[in-house]
């Protein structure tokens, strides 16, 4: 064996695979900025700019991942699962806030694991979005988001598998689900306030017409 061809062959390889990851963290990272400045611009309504936003988080995503495509190492370190992640989240918050029909990990084209994960931390964008519609008395708008909530948990809820393949979904699946319970306390309550609210207006429109 010519341990200094090996040498040799070995710096060369493992250059190959250091210059792919300092071209695929740094998109990893511009990625995942993009989202999260899509999500914000989602729950101000501004959903063309969140759209361009998840334009660009969708191209500095795919540039990190062609950057990587010969090097599985680099491809499946996580940083390029966790700027998956939350362009899911994104493009799934802005189907969810809009009413429009959800994406799938085909349509996104990004792995499972990481669209699941997306899905799950939708969902609490999802109670942000409810919360928010509750201050200016929206309630049947809350309830229409709440079905979409219980729905994405409903799939989430049945993928049973190790940790390992799932990215620990199942963590992400029961912070879900807490979420749910407590958007449901706080759309009941506002159900009966408004409820309330109307029976004490028909009193008060009763009582002037007694009046007159």
């Amino acid at each position: 064996m010519d341990l200094e061809q090996l040498a040799a062959d070995l710096h060369r390889r493992f250059d190959l695979t250091t210059a792919a990851r300092e071209q695929a963290l740094p998109a990893a990272r511009r990625s995942i900025r993009a989202s999260g400045n899509a999500i914000r611009a989602i729950h101000r309504l501004e959903f063309d700019r969140a759209a361009e936003l998840i334009e660009e988080s969708r191209a500095a995503l795919r540039g990190g991942l062609d950057a990587v495509a010969d090097h599985p190492a680099v491809r499946f370190a996580g940083y390029l699962q966790d700027a998956q992640k939350e362009y899911a989240e994104a493009n799934i918050t802005l189907a969810v806030v809009t009413g429009a029909a959800l994406p799938t990990p085909e349509s996104l084209d990004i792995e499972d694991a990481p669209f699941l994960n997306g899905m799950a931390e939708a969902i609490g964008e999802a109670r942000r979005r409810v919360l928010d519609i509750l201050r200016t008395g929206e309630v049947d708008e809350g309830e229409r988001l709440l079905g979409d909530m219980e729905d994405m948990y409903a799939v989430l809820v049945t993928i049973d598998y190790p940790d390992a393949i799932t990215l620990n979904l199942r963590r992400s699946t029961d912070v879900a689900r807490s979420l749910i319970e407590k958007t449901r306390g706080d759309l009941s309550i506002a159900f009966v306030q408004r409820d309330l609210h109307d029976a004490l207006d028909r009193h008060a429109r009763e009582v002037r017409g007694e009046g007159q």
